[in-house]
């Protein structure tokens, strides 16, 4: 490329953004306007970065879908006049947050990569400025006038993700996050090497950037424990309003087979609510038939989540049941990989 890439930095809160103020030891946010000052090596990246930081920081636990719609909707406002996007926020809820956003842009054929860091920015063994760094390198890779990735990733510790496929697993470690079901889209070291035959080409440029901000949140998750009581299950079921169920059930998709549980699970889905069948385990996938403890669920019409994360599921249930489906949709579209969430 001649002409230097134009990356936006979104900021919304989470560790990355925060600095020790060393008189009084207490973390303020960091002015993200002064990047280029804190973090000179960015200069060597040979493009030019704006920064938009939210008025009010969001801690990554008070995160939710009216929050994803703004990110989205700055992501919207700006497409035409950047080459791509980081977006920074906290790394508990990332997951989610990525993935919903992969969900909400149909067409997108630019990058959009999260990332945050488990140390503050100013902190002397802090992983932000490498996490950071290289996402704006990430942001910024074209290959023949085109971006070399043209999807939400999740860059972590010299590893970016498919979004739609990663799960947080360590709360200390730098390496916080993996993708169970699905290899690295690129690995840092001492060169940046991409895994090209996995990533999502879009070569239609007629297609225009499609957003989706109607997420509906009247969903639950219900994870399978043995010793599980119906009136547990009833009243999960019975929340007002309900529209989706992720139920997270044991190995390959296998449940209890006692009448009262399946009778209650049976009747849910004759009323019209949509539930999603995933792993509780951290990787593999749901086969339902595959033993005889998930052929009630098979027979009844549950749908199954194969190898999706429960993170993404969530997001995904938001999305379809926001797009006014009918169940056979609804099951159809949930069972497709629409961003590359499934295998």
């Amino acid at each position: 490329m001649t002409n230097e890439p134009n990356i936006l930095l979104v900021y919304t809160g989470g560790t990355i953004g925060m600095v020790k103020d060393y008189k009084t030891n207490a973390l303020r946010a960091f002015d993200f306007s002064q990047i280029l000052e804190k973090i000179p090596e960015l200069r060597q990246l040979n493009c030019s970065i704006d920064t938009v930081s939210f008025e009010e920081p969001i801690d990554s636990s008070n995160m939710n879908t009216k929050y994803y719609v703004k990110i989205a909707e700055i992501i919207e406002e700006n497409y035409k006049k950047y080459d791509g996007f980081v977006v920074l926020t906290g790394s508990d809820t990332m997951s989610y947050v990525s993935s919903a956003i992969s969900f909400m842009f149909e067409n997108l054929q630019k990058p959009v990569i999260f990332t945050g860091s488990q140390l503050p920015i100013g902190d002397l063994r802090t992983d932000a400025k490498e996490n950071l760094i290289t996402s704006i390198q990430i942001a910024c890779a074209h290959e023949n006038g085109r971006p070399v990735i043209q999807e939400v990733g999740l860059y972590f510790e010299y590893k970016l993700y498919r979004a739609n496929r990663t799960t947080k697993i360590n709360a200390e470690q730098f390496e916080a996050f993996t993708s169970m079901n699905f290899p690295p889209l690129a690995e840092s070291g001492v060169h940046l090497t991409f895994n090209k035959h996995l990533l999502i080409y879009k070569n239609d440029e007629k297609n225009a950037l499609i957003f989706r901000k109607n997420l509906v949140e009247d969903i639950a998750i219900l994870k399978l424990f043995p010793g599980i009581t119906p009136q547990v299950i009833k009243a999960v079921l019975g929340i007002e309003n309900l529209k989706g169920l992720i139920l997270e059930s044991y190995g390959a998709g296998n449940a209890p087979t006692e009448k009262w549980f399946i009778s209650l699970l049976e009747k849910a889905i004759q009323d019209g609510l949509k539930v999603v069948n995933v792993t509780q385990c951290a990787g593999g996938s749901v086969i339902l038939g595959l033993y005889e403890t998930s052929t009630d669920l098979k027979n009844m019409g549950i749908i199954n989540g194969k190898d999706i994360t429960t993170e993404t599921a969530v997001a995904k249930m938001m999305y379809l049941l926001g797009e006014n489906l009918s169940q056979e949709e609804f099951k159809h579209y949930f069972e497709s990989s629409l961003r590359g969430e499934i295998s």
